[in-house]
């Protein structure tokens, strides 16, 4: 245990050093790198354009991961590992599709095809969602569910620290369900612990006030990972052993990632009832609600920092505490619509347009 406890300092000190090497080199001298059009700032909450490189620093710390694990601890089959390949092109693609539409703002029909890919990835590698009995429903879940956190963690990277906070509470999550399964010595778990390094490494500079946005390039990577290991450790927890249930296992999933889900549906309710498309980026999320409330920017980072504690601790409780089907997950459920119908008890009548 003692080995294993040093494992994780070390990765994650590793992670945590090698991305803000990263960071401070590109900052340093690449300023103009990533910075999108001064003319297009609808999308960012920020007045000042900004480089977005935070995702070429979650990247690289993800590559090394991979290797360094193969090479100090003797497992040379990761790399013949089918399973461990399909996510690691995966991985790749979303990185590239990221890394591409913040330099040359790729169409949003390739953009959705690419996403599609990543998902169609898993499956062809065995990495889908096992939870339900038809197995061509997994298979649609499994895209629908790649391609909705790539696009729900894409559009909550709105304002300073925003979506790095969500994605750090989210692994911490996966981390503390994946412990107590004998998961200490495995690859997947490095690689959860070195990214929450490179995230927490990356927060010191998206932090309010901010000196970079981790992009596309990011979003796309961590919201690919992140649907990558939810797969593995919530929606298909339990199932091996046959101790799961779809609402328990649904429940899990939907408390873990309550933060970036609820973002999303509050959005696209309100775009649809203004007749927008919910894929056209504004400032109408719940981080600029709180805003328009009152809120500083650094204090909406506050405020989810809190709900990501919570959400943390509740999963932890679904995961380890709750009975399958019991009452208590209809107390989870409750605690979700209340967060969600405060969030729009707060947003003000929208004013009709003038013609």
């Amino acid at each position: 245990m003692l080995l294993s406890f040093a494992n994780i300092l070390l990765f994650f000190g590793g992670a945590f050093l090698l991305s803000l090497i990263i960071n401070v080199f590109f900052l340093r001298f690449s300023r103009t790198l990533g910075i999108r059009n001064k003319n297009h700032l609808e999308i960012r909450w920020s007045s000042i354009s900004k480089p977005s490189l935070g995702g070429i620093s979650f990247y690289i710390t993800y590559l090394m991961s991979f290797m360094l694990y193969a090479i100090i601890f003797g497992e040379s089959d990761v790399f013949q590992n089918k399973s461990l390949l399909g996510v690691f092109c995966a991985m790749s693609l979303a990185f590239l599709l990221g890394l591409s539409d913040d330099a040359y703002d790729t169409r949003p029909k390739i953009k959705f095809l690419a996403q599609i890919a990543c998902g169609v990835l898993l499956i062809f590698t065995d990495n889908q969602i096992d939870l339900f009995p038809w197995e061509w429903f997994n298979y649609f879940a499994t895209v629908f569910w790649v391609v909705a956190i790539m696009n729900s963690i894409n559009m909550l990277d709105n304002m300073d620290a925003i979506s790095t906070v969500a994605s750090i509470f989210i692994i911490l999550s996966m981390i503390g369900i994946a412990v107590p399964f004998s998961f200490l010595d495995n690859v997947d778990y490095f690689l959860l612990i070195a990214i929450l390094g490179s995230l927490c490494s990356f927060l010191i500079f998206n932090w309010n006030p901010s000196k970079m946005f981790m992009g596309d390039t990011g979003s796309q990577f961590l919201g690919m990972f992140l649907a990558y290991y939810s797969i593995k450790l919530l929606w298909n927890n339990g199932i091996n052993v046959n101790d799961y249930s779809i609402v328990s296992n649904f429940t899990l999933v939907v408390i873990t990632f309550s933060v970036p889900i609820i973002d999303t549906i509050f959005v696209v309710i309100r775009r649809v009832r203004r007749g927008q498309s919910p894929a056209v980026g504004g400032k109408d999320h719940t981080t600029h609600t709180l805003f328009y409330k009152g809120f500083s920017d650094r204090q909406v980072a506050y405020v989810f920092i809190i709900l990501g504690i919570i959400s943390c601790l509740i999963s932890l409780n679904v995961a380890k505490y709750i009975p399958k089907n019991s009452f208590a997950l209809v107390l989870v459920w409750i605690y979700i619509f209340t967060i969600l119908l405060t969030i729009f008890k707060l947003v003000p009548k929208d004013k009709k347009r003038k013609k």
